[in-house]
């Protein structure tokens, strides 16, 4: 069992942490190209993504939700209910994809006051939105077809789709922010029209891949017809799983707009803080997703058992993964700092808050891999909820809320308490850990 357990979760976590790498890559060749024009340029549009990151939560939540029951009843072997849970899938992720293509298009300025105070980026933050909220009309549903691949035993074709649009959008954003080929240089405008275009080849290329054969679809002539039961269990998972998304989400939106609000160096500061955290998250992140995969896919099965002992196995491996991200950020920090083109006052303020950071992935990484992936595996999406609930918005938002606007703490403390809650919930996280109550099977009959 030694050797299959580990064999799985290569198989499962490497295309996973692949995948968020790629994903993460878009943000840092974002920052680094736009940088490289003008300070400004890259702040707006690392202020105004947090639109999409609001966005992700949603379909983060609806997606994991879908994951769940669809690893369950993958183990279960039922292929006609994970297709009418695909149809669920689709439906919700079109609903929220085009209230936030509205939100872009017809109050873009509004979106972008709650970031920043500075006129030059509000305008810049603007126009980008306009552009890049077509991009959001699609992201919901290619992110549906991507998810049920990953559960279905297809997670290296769904991450090479993803990688393939993110070299797109790469590859578009230095033609587009810097006029190359012939192009103008439309620089912010460069980076949505980027995004928009690599949505569009990611959308096409799961519909077609899912064509082949053994690969789930939407039941089509059975769009809307979806068992009662099976909404049940899916609002069972989703409403917590949103709840936690959205207090985690808004609350790291909040923690942009404090940093946004504390001045343009300390904005352009986090930007590039939140790039290298987003890299080095792909690790954690991969080992969660495969975490939730193999640990339903047991449960799924009716083997409790061996769920219970793989969950234990990837609890053990958080912890090395969150020390070894520490020691990587520390040892990189000299080089990052050198490399990105900010004001004296910045770097100062990207050290400071990259020795931080540091220390916040090791409590990341054990609760990221605990909770979003044996947890959850299990059905146990209610208890991240309760967490972030304390940790985050009992304690560290209205410290950093505080030491900002009304103490006037120096950036580092108020970046440290952006940084609290993570670390603060890891004996929360481990006494739920051990109470076991995400041994379940979830699934039912419903053909």
């Amino acid at each position: 069992m030694k050797d299959n357990f580990y064999w799985k979760l290569k198989t499962l976590s490497l295309p996973i942490a692949f995948q968020s790498l790629m994903l993460a890559l878009v943000a840092a060749c974002d920052a680094l190209m736009l940088g490289q024009v003008t300070q400004a340029q890259m702040t707006a549009v690392s202020l105004a993504t947090q639109i999409q990151f609001v966005q992700n939560m949603f379909l983060a939540s609806l997606t994991a939700a879908g994951s769940i029951l669809g690893a369950q009843y993958w183990g279960k072997g039922d292929k006609n209910t994970l297709k009418s849970l695909f149809n669920l899938m689709l439906i919700s992720a079109g609903i929220i994809s085009l209230l936030f293509f509205l939100a872009c298009e017809f109050i873009p300025g509004s979106l972008m006051h709650i970031f920043a105070s500075d006129g030059e980026l509000i305008q810049i933050g603007s126009s980008y939105l306009r552009i890049a909220g077509w991009s959001y009309l699609i992201t919901g549903i290619s992110q549906c077809y991507l998810a049920i691949m990953k559960v279905t035993d297809h997670v290296t074709p769904s991450a090479w789709i993803s990688s393939s649009a993110v070299i797109l959008n790469i590859i578009f954003n230095s033609i587009f922010i810097f006029g190359l080929l012939g192009m103008p240089r439309m620089e912010a405008n460069g980076a949505a029209c980027a995004t928009t275009i690599a949505r569009i080849v990611e959308l096409a290329l799961c519909i077609i891949v899912s064509g082949q054969k053994d690969f789930i679809r939407p039941a089509l002539s059975k769009f809307f017809s979806v068992h009662k039961q099976l909404i049940k269990d899916f609002m069972r998972q989703l409403i917590p799983l949103l709840g936690g998304s959205l207090f985690w989400g808004v609350g790291f939106t909040s923690y942009t707009a404090i940093m946004g609000h504390m001045g343009v160096d300390a904005a352009a500061a986090n930007s590039v803080a939140a790039v290298i955290r987003d890299l080095m998250c792909c690790v954690c992140n991969g080992i969660a997703g495969a975490a939730g995969i193999m640990v339903g896919n047991e449960l799924g099965a009716g083997n409790l058992e061996k769920g219970k002992e793989y969950g234990i196995r990837l609890r053990n491996i958080s912890y090395v993964v969150g020390f070894g991200s520490t020691a990587i950020i520390l040892a990189i920090t000299p080089i990052v700092v050198h490399f990105v083109v900010l004001t004296e006052t910045a770097q100062k303020y990207l050290t400071g808050m990259m020795i931080i950071m540091a220390f916040y992935m090791i409590g990341r990484c054990v609760n990221t891999i605990t909770i979003n992936g044996v947890l959850d595996g299990g059905g146990d999406t209610i208890f991240d909820m309760y967490s972030l609930a304390v940790c985050m918005w009992g304690i560290a938002i209205p410290l950093a809320l505080l030491g900002a606007f009304v103490f006037h703490w120096h950036v580092f403390l108020v970046y440290a308490c952006t940084c609290l809650d993570e670390v603060g919930k890891i004996p929360w996280v481990m006494i739920r850990f051990r109470k076991y109550k995400w041994v379940k099977n979830l699934t039912n009959d419903l053909e």
